[in-house]
């Protein structure tokens, strides 16, 4: 799934080449898939993106936003997979969830094997929409400062069992965060994925916060994850430390062999001599 990183990459550039191309075509889910979840119906998505033009696309949190001009906005929220820019006379996809053609030949697919929502809503609309009406600040965001977080961590100690991993991931407390970019934050601030909010010390928070920021920029910087691939097909340049292939391998602080272990609905990778 496309946390932050990937999104914030994908927006980043999809404003560098669809800027200005109108929409010839439009066609929703040429592959049937129960957790894809629409607004529109086919034959509705096609006649309300004809002869848009595309403007700015924009990422917050775990959903992206794409200006259709005038008047509309493409979203897509909790998306995994792929969204792929195919330049003129290259070769579509066969199978799709959404394909946009242009009129000078090139055009943008999305396709996922998990689960998302694809939207068009009226400019404006789909910030009301549940999950963007609300969103908490993002860990890139200027208002995601060392206060706001003491306050989150506050108002999370009154949930009995939060857990460090929980308030990562788990109901948006901090959007844009998953799984998968949580075990690096969680070794980085050497802390186990099953630790109580309740029984952070004052220097635990710090270290949980400096490393929210620190590896979600990094991770940004490198154009995502390795695991995910970038408007053009290409992998992320960010390498995750604490994944599938660690297992087993010496911690690189302590050397202690990383273990994994199933909490909160997925795998968790960590330093059984360093995470705690």
């Amino acid at each position: 799934m496309f946390d932050l990183p990937e999104l914030a990459t994908l927006a980043r550039q999809m404003n560098e080449v669809l800027p200005g191309k109108v929409v010839r075509d439009a066609v929703l889910g040429n592959r049937p898939h129960r957790f894809v979840w629409y607004n529109r119906t086919p034959n509705e998505f096609r006649e309300l993106t004809r002869g848009l033009t595309v403007g700015t696309a924009r990422a917050q949190g775990k959903w992206l936003f794409l200006a259709l001009e005038p008047g509309y906005v493409l979203t897509l929220g909790d998306f995994g997979g792929r969204v792929l820019y195919h330049a003129p006379n290259e070769a579509e996809p066969k199978a799709h969830h959404l394909l946009l053609r242009f009129q000078d030949g090139s055009s943008l697919s999305a396709m996922t094997q998990m689960w998302g929502f694809v939207e068009l809503h009226v400019a404006g609309e789909e910030l009301q929409r549940p999950y963007v009406r609300d969103m908490r600040p993002t860990p890139d965001s200027s208002q995601f400062t060392a206060p706001y977080f003491d306050a989150l961590v506050e108002e999370a100690t009154a949930t009995r069992g939060r857990t460090v991993k929980s308030l990562l991931v788990q109901d948006q407390l901090i959007p844009g965060l998953g799984n998968a970019i949580a075990q690096d934050i969680m070794f980085a601030a050497h802390l186990d994925p099953r630790h109580r909010v309740t029984e952070l010390s004052t220097d635990q928070r710090h270290a949980l916060y400096g490393a929210i920021r620190e590896t979600v920029q990094l991770a940004m910087e490198g154009g995502g994850r390795g695991d995910e691939v970038d408007l053009f097909g290409r992998p992320g340049g960010y390498a995750r430390v604490m994944d599938a292939a660690a297992v087993g391998q010496p911690c690189r602080r302590c050397g202690t062999p990383i273990e994994k272990i199933q909490y909160l609905g997925g795998a968790c990778y960590l330093c059984p001599g360093c995470q705690n």
